[in-house]
């Protein structure tokens, strides 16, 4: 059966639901479910999601949604599609940028505003040791000290590991319950589930229905999706070895169908030197 909406785990879909100015107050929205109720958000500014370095060698971040609330709270939010060699530490280098682009000239006492950083995974942790951290799907840290009190709470990173989310419709009980059946399930959706009655969620499948596209849409929605398609495909089997050469023949797979050389170096860890060799 064709779809009627958009896969949400591509990066097309993921910026046309949540990345866009007109959709804004869905993205206010979810966010609003998902962090504390302390830090509602009113208003949103979204901001340059590619973020340079210092110095003109340093490493860049390219976020998948980069903004600011009303507070200068900084929000990045990332889907992830697919497990990757060094996961965690990219995540941590690019909660850097948020942090140092608040320093200011001359005389400043280092008060930062806190830094929220939200990945959607469409995949599972593998090193947790207990079976209930294992079924989680929300994971949020923090740094804390051995006796396992908050050291500073200005820096929260907030995983979603959406293949643990398993509600049905008529057991959702809250508003992030909502946003994530809907996230894993758009693309199935043939009909608005009656659930979804409100005005927000009326926008957002309006947002995510292909009919409503017009052709260049539909064709950068095509390309997305085939990237997404051979992207995780390949990664999961490489994954699944657990071997150097798994990952070494994913990279030449994916390098053999065309995708982008920036994105086989972040999702396979080799150098742009190592890949040119494959």
């Amino acid at each position: 059966m064709k779809a009627r909406y958009i896969n949400p785990f591509t990066d097309f879909g993921f910026k046309k639901i949540f990345g866009e100015e007109a959709s804004k107050l869905l993205l206010i929205d979810f966010l609003n479910a998902l962090l504390p109720q302390a830090n509602k958000i009113v208003d949103l500014t979204f901001k340059n999601s590619e973020q340079l370095g210092q110095a003109d060698s340093d490493r860049k971040a390219i976020y998948d949604i980069y903004c600011q609330n009303q507070n200068g709270e900084k929000i990045i939010v990332e889907l992830q599609k697919a497990r990757q060699n060094y996961f965690k530490e990219r995540t941590l280098y690019y909660s850097t940028f948020p942090i140092r682009e608040q320093a200011e000239k001359g005389k400043w006492n280092y008060n930062l505003k806190a830094v929220y950083c939200i990945g959607i995974l469409d995949f599972t942790f593998d090193d947790y040791e207990s079976e209930a951290e294992k079924s989680e799907v929300v994971h949020t840290i923090q740094l804390k000290n051995q006796n396992g009190k908050t050291f500073y709470d200005k820096l929260t990173y907030i995983y979603l590991e959406m293949p643990n989310f398993k509600l049905e419709e008529n057991n959702l009980n809250s508003r992030l319950d909502k946003w994530l059946f809907f996230i894993k399930h758009l693309e199935d959706f043939q009909d608005i589930p009656t659930i979804f009655s409100d005005n927000i969620f009326t926008q957002a499948f309006e947002k995510a229905e292909l009919a409503r596209f017009g052709q260049t849409e539909l064709d950068n929605y095509e390309n997305s999706l085939k990237i997404y398609r051979d992207l995780k495909g390949v990664i999961d089997t490489a994954f699944e070895d657990g071997k150097l050469e798994g990952v070494l023949l994913m990279a030449k797979k994916l390098k053999n169908k065309g995708i982008a050389l920036p994105i086989i170096i972040e999702a396979s860890g080799l150098t742009k030197e190592e890949i040119d060799r494959l």
